[in-house]
């Protein structure tokens, strides 16, 4: 069995269930706004999670290193483990954040993920201790036990990354699918005013909202996690997600509040002979095309 399959069988494991409703309930503590915005990577465009861990991993990679050379490299791998266990707790609690609003599978997977990498930073401290105390033998074995922890957290955080997509644009592939050309999506009439409303082009769902007589249309599934956001809601200007709360300006689809932290795709509308139609953005027009950009109505 391949090691992708074998960690399916954690996202089974029920027995995990309490351990990840205990970090549920850490990661709760975060109010909603600036402070979950910020670690959740809004203002990146992307988790801050995969960034943060960079230097926690580089720093104890680079101090087992320098064990390891020639000469007398002491004081910089001492360092070195230090700077790894102070930059370790924004990038764990970072990912606790990112866990929190994910499907219970995969906070089982985080829950062992976490268990590894806690390990390793317990490691790394004891390294740090028996440096302390002139033990560097043992300092060097604890780093190397570390590394092995924290390696095999980061295979779990692997996983949950690219084999379950945490922390993808799970709508950036809809994209593809608008074509160039306008496509007509009903009659203007068909969209209540100052309310959402959905259609599709080419299979893609799109979000429209229409203002009197302009119209902006959106694509219809959150980055996030992929919730159809016509069953959404609609406040302030700004669309929010039916499951886990993300908000979007519905003007440029820029995210306001996350989790997500992609923006929502935005398409060019515009309504002609009481018709609503939506094209890709950035298409230069083309003669007898016959829409008008920018949503305005055609009087």
């Amino acid at each position: 069995m391949r090691l992708g399959e074998r960690v399916r069988t954690i996202e089974r494991e029920e027995r995990l269930d309490p351990a990840a409703d205990r970090l549920q309930e850490l990661a709760d503590t975060v109010p909603d706004g600036p402070v979950r915005d910020l670690v959740n990577g809004v203002h990146l465009g992307h988790p801050v999670h995969p960034l943060a861990v960079h230097l926690p991993l580089g720093a104890w990679l680079s101090a087992t290193l320098l064990d390891l050379l020639p000469g007398d490299h002491r004081a910089g791998a001492h360092a070195l483990i230090n700077v790894g266990l102070l930059s370790s707790l924004p990038a764990a609690f970072s990912g606790l954040v990112d866990l929190s609003s994910e499907h219970r599978r995969h906070k089982r997977v985080g829950v062992v993920h976490a268990a590894a990498n806690g390990c390793g930073m317990l490691l790394f401290g004891a390294s740090s201790l028996a440096r302390t105390r002139g033990r560097d033998g043992w300092g060097l074995a604890l780093a190397l036990a570390g590394l092995g922890a924290v390696g095999e957290g980061g295979s779990l955080g692997g996983h949950l990354a690219y084999y379950r997509a945490v922390g993808a644009n799970h709508a950036d592939h809809l994209l593809d699918r608008i074509p160039a050309q306008w496509s007509d999506l009903g009659a203007l009439d068909g969209f209540a005013d100052g309310e959402l409303g959905q259609a599709w082009v080419n299979g893609t769902p799109i979000v429209v909202v229409r203002s009197g007589a302009t119209v902006r249309a959106l694509i219809g599934t959150c980055p996030h996690r992929g919730a159809p956001l016509a069953e959404g809601t609609l406040a302030h200007g700004c669309l929010r997600c039916p499951w886990h709360g993300s908000e979007f300006r519905v003007d440029d689809g820029s995210v306001v509040h996350g989790p997500a932290t992609a923006a929502l795709e935005s398409l060019e509308a515009a309504v002609v002979g009481g018709r609503v139609r939506v094209r890709l953005r950035g298409v230069p027009p083309r003669r007898g095309d016959g829409g008008r950009a920018g949503g305005e109505g055609d009087g």
